[in-house]
């Protein structure tokens, strides 16, 4: 075996290199995507009625895609998303955002990396965020939040105003999520892939925390370990990697969305 000699280091950057030359990025604009993701979210969990937002960047900087308010993540398509300015204003369309999203416009402006926001009520985020306990990362497949997962201990009410966009921006800080106390949850994604990704993974972790704690004490994961898993699984072509399968996976049931 030629490889067997190599070093975990070169294996990887093997492999990393392998999923560039095989695996085929979708073709999918922005609307698609966000759309895909709304439907995508829907299948694991994330659906309480109308609360929760997605929201994307367009090319402009200070407009940004988000879902007409009224409708489910489940109704949601790439025709019928709207255009706003961070004023909430509708661009090119009737209709309007949720008011909610007026805390997106300001971790836009405080963390200009970020492209994509997704801000969610998921069943295990909701009732790990009732204990008002932070969210542990101890599994390999939730090692992209390893130390990437802010906290929000106090609840600032209803997020409409200036002042939670204020409060939920800065909680954010350098991290890609936060979990809200007694709200949800929110990841903060250079790419709507990489958001995607990362608010299914926040109600998986929230789940298996919970699981875990009810059954005894959870086991903290050795750091230089999980901060290797956290790279290994956060880069962009993984990221594009993991939504292909999950919007395959979603055109079966969904093909109405894009």
């Amino acid at each position: 075996m030629k490889t067997a000699s190599h070093k975990k280091d070169q294996l990887m950057q093997d492999a990393e290199v392998n999923m560039e030359r095989f695996i085929p990025d979708l073709s999918l604009d922005d609307k698609q995507k966000v759309a895909l993701t709304c439907r995508i979210l829907f299948d694991h969990g994330h659906d309480a009625g109308l609360a929760g937002q997605i929201t994307c960047r367009t090319e402009k900087r200070n407009t940004f895609l988000t879902q007409r308010f009224g409708l489910g993540f489940d109704e949601i398509s790439a025709d019928n998303l709207i255009e706003v300015n961070e004023d909430l204003k509708p661009i090119d369309a009737a209709g309007m955002a949720n008011p909610a999203n007026r805390f997106h416009t300001w971790i836009y402006k405080k963390h200009p990396q970020v492209n994509c926001i997704i801000h969610t009520h998921p069943t295990h985020v909701a009732a790990l965020a009732m204990l008002g306990v932070p969210l542990t990362v101890a599994q390999m497949d939730t090692c992209s939040l390893y130390q990437d997962c802010a906290f929000l201990a106090e609840w600032p009410g209803v997020p409409v105003g200036n002042e939670e966009g204020v409060i939920i921006s800065e909680a954010l800080g350098s991290k890609r999520a936060v979990l809200l106390a007694h709200h949800g949850q929110l990841v903060a994604g250079k790419s709507i892939e990489e958001a995607c990704n990362l608010a299914i993974l926040i109600e998986r972790a929230a789940r298996l925390q919970l699981l875990a704690m009810s059954a005894g004490q959870i086991q903290p994961l050795p750091e230089h370990l999980a901060k290797e898993a956290h790279d290994w699984v956060s880069t962009e072509k993984r990221n594009k990697v993991n939504f292909s399968y999950y919007a395959r996976k979603s055109l079966k049931t969904h093909p109405d969305c894009i």
